[in-house]
C-alpha cells in the first residue's frame, strides 16, 4: 500500500435544475462550499441544449463576476470547487469538465477519489481514449457511452459506475436533465433540496440555507438520481450498498451548519467534546479550541467539565486552512500566519487545548509553542479524533504514511514531539456515539478500508472491473 499514489482531493459539487438564473444560484451554492476547496472553481450552464462554462484558478469570488455570470444563461447548471495535492493542480484539472459529442454536449464534476483510476485509464487508453487532464474524474466520461436515448444512457451510466471503485459524488448534466450519483459505500455526502419549482443538489446542506432551499433527502449509497422535466427519478446501479460515511466529514471537513445523514455537524462535534472529557478528565483553568473546526468540540468539553471556555487563540480569517494547502512548506508558513495567542487570557493558566485531529504534527507543535510563549503554565492537548495512522485513498489529503506522525510514533512520542504536558485522542467508539450511527469509514484510524485497493492491473481484472 505504501506505493499507492494518485490524486487525493476534497472538493464540493453543486447543481441547480429548473431555476431561472441558475448560474447565480450555483454561484452562491459554491460560495457556501468554499471550505471544501480553494484552488479553483467552475460553473457550466445549459440553455436550449447549448452549454457554456466559466472556470478558473482561485476562490469563487475571484473567478466569477457580474460580467462572466451574465454569459451563463439557462435554467440548469452544475458547479465545482476544488483543491488538489501537489502535482494535481492546473487549470486543466479545474471542473466541471465539458465534453462535445455528436448526440450533444455533456458536463461532469466529482467529489471524492477513485482507487482504480490507473487501471481504468490504461484500459480506456488501450481502447483509443485520450485524456485531457490528470484528474480521476475524467475516467467516468470515457467509460460512458453517450446516447441521446435516456434509457440507453442510463444503462451506460449504470455499467460505468459498476466499473468504478472508491469514493464519489458525481454530477452529470445533459441537455435536458441532471444525474446525481453516489458511491455504493456512502463515503461522500450528497443531498437534494427544493427551490420553488426547481431542485438543488449539494455536497452539504449548508448551501440550502443560503439560497433559501428546502432539504428533501440525501442521495442514497449506490443511487442514481435523475432530475428532469418529470421531476425526480431514482435508480440503483448496484444492490450491494453500505453506509460508511467518512468520519472526517463530521470531524473536520463539513461546515458546522450542515447535516450529514440526519446528524448536525456542530451537534456531533459538541458531543465528541463531551465524550472526550468523560474518557479522559483533567484539572485545568481554561478550555481553548483551535479555530474554527474545533470550537464546537471545545464548547462541549467545557460544558461537560465545568472548566471555562475562553477565546485564547485568534485566527487570521484571510489565511486558508493549513491542512489543505498543497505543499509542506506552504503549510508551515500558513501555521505561522494563521493563529495568534491572547496572552492576557492564557498567561499563568493551565490550558486544555482542543483540536479536531493531528495529521503531520506541524500545526499542533506550533500552537503549543505559541501558548507557552505567552505564559501558559501547562498545555494539555485533547484531540476529537483517534490517531490517524493510515493513508486515506478516498479524497482526504493524507496519501502516504510519511505524512502521518501517528504512523511512526505512539501517543507519548507524539506528545513529546508537539511539546504538550499531556495528550489524549478520543476513542473510535465515541465517534459512533456522537454520530448516532453504527457504521462509519474509519480507515485512516484503523487501516480497514471499505473498498479494494488495487496494487496491479491484474488485481482490477480479477475483481471484474473489465
Amino acid at each position: 500500500m505504501r506505493e499507492l499514489k494518485g490524486l487525493h482531493e476534497e472538493c464540493g459539487v453543486f447543481a441547480a435544475y429548473g431555476i431561472n438564473n441558475s448560474s447565480e444560484v450555483t454561484y452562491f451554492g459554491l460560495h457556501s462550499l468554499q471550505h471544501r476547496g480553494q484552488e479553483g472553481c467552475g460553473i457550466v450552464t445549459c440553455c436550449d441544449g447549448v452549454m457554456k462554462r466559466v472556470k478558473g484558478i482561485g476562490l469563487v469570488s475571484e473567478v466569477f463576476n457580474d460580467n462572466n455570470l451574465k454569459t451563463l444563461n439557462g435554467n440548469m447548471s452544475i458547479g465545482h470547487v476544488r483543491y488538489s495535492t501537489a502535482g494535481g493542480g492546473g487549470i486543466e484539472n479545474v471542473q466541471p469538465f465539458l465534453f462535445n459529442h455528436h448526440t450533444g454536449q455533456f458536463a461532469l464534476c466529482h467529489n471524492g477519489n477513485l482507487v482504480n483510476t490507473d487501471y481504468l485509464k490504461r484500459k480506456c487508453e488501450d481502447r483509443g481514449s485520450i485524456f485531457q487532464s490528470t484528474s480521476d474524474t475524467e475516467v467516468l466520461a470515457h467509460l460512458l457511452q453517450k446516447d441521446s436515448n435516456p434509457v440507453r444512457f442510463l444503462y451506460s451510466l449504470k455499467s460505468a459506475l459498476q466499473m468504478i471503485d472508491g469514493a464519489f459524488a458525481f454530477l452529470i448534466m445533459l441537455g435536458d436533465r441532471i444525474y446525481a450519483c453516489r458511491d455504493k459505500y456512502g463515503l461522500r455526502p450528497l443531498s437534494i433540496g427544493k427551490l420553488n419549482e426547481g431542485y438543488i443538489i449539494s455536497s452539504e446542506t449548508c448551501a440550502f440555507e443560503v439560497i433559501n432551499a428546502t432539504f428533501l433527502r440525501d442521495v442514497k449509497p449506490g443511487e442514481i438520481v435523475e432530475i428532469g422535466k418529470d421531476g425526480i427519478k431514482s435508480y440503483f446501479y448496484t444492490k450491494e450498498t453500505k453506509n460508511k460515511m467518512c468520519a472526517m466529514e463530521y470531524i473536520y471537513f463539513s461546515r458546522p451548519d450542515s447535516d450529514i445523514d440526519g446528524t448536525n455537524v456542530h451537534a456531533f462535534r459538541k458531543e465528541s467534546g463531551r465524550l472526550l472529557y468523560k474518557e479522559n478528565p483533567i484539572d485545568a483553568d481554561i478550555v481553548i479550541g483551535v479555530p474554527d473546526s474545533s470550537l464546537s468540540a471545545a464548547i462541549g468539553y467545557s460544558e461537560e467539565s465545568n472548566i471555562p471556555y475562553e477565546m485564547g487563540l485568534i485566527k487570521n480569517k484571510y489565511v486558508g486552512r493549513t491542512f489543505i494547502q498543497p505543499s509542506q512548506s506552504m503549510r508551515e508558513k500558513g501555521v505561522r500566519m494563521k493563529l495568534s495567542a491572547v496572552s492576557s487570557i492564557v498567561k499563568g493558566k493551565r490550558v486544555v487545548l482542543i483540536d479536531d485531529s493531528i495529521v503531520r504534527g506541524t500545526t499542533s507543535k506550533r500552537i503549543v509553542a505559541l501558548l507557552k510563549e505567552v505564559g501558559a503554565s501547562e498545555v494539555h492537548v485533547r484531540i476529537a479524533s483517534p490517531q490517524i495512522t493510515n493513508p486515506c485513498f478516498y479524497g482526504v489529503d493524507i496519501s502516504t504514511y510519511d505524512e502521518l506522525i501517528s504512523a511512526k510514533k505512539n501517543v507519548e512520542e507524539v506528545r513529546e514531539y508537539i511539546g504538550a504536558d499531556s495528550l489524549y485522542f478520543i476513542s473510535k467508539e465515541a465517534l459512533f456515539e456522537a454520530a448516532k450511527r453504527s457504521d462509519l469509514c474509519l480507515a485512516c484510524f484503523t487501516g480497514k478500508y471499505p473498498t479494494p485497493l488495487y496494487k496491479s492491473i491484474e488485481d482490477a481484472n480479477k475483481d471484474g472491473k473489465f
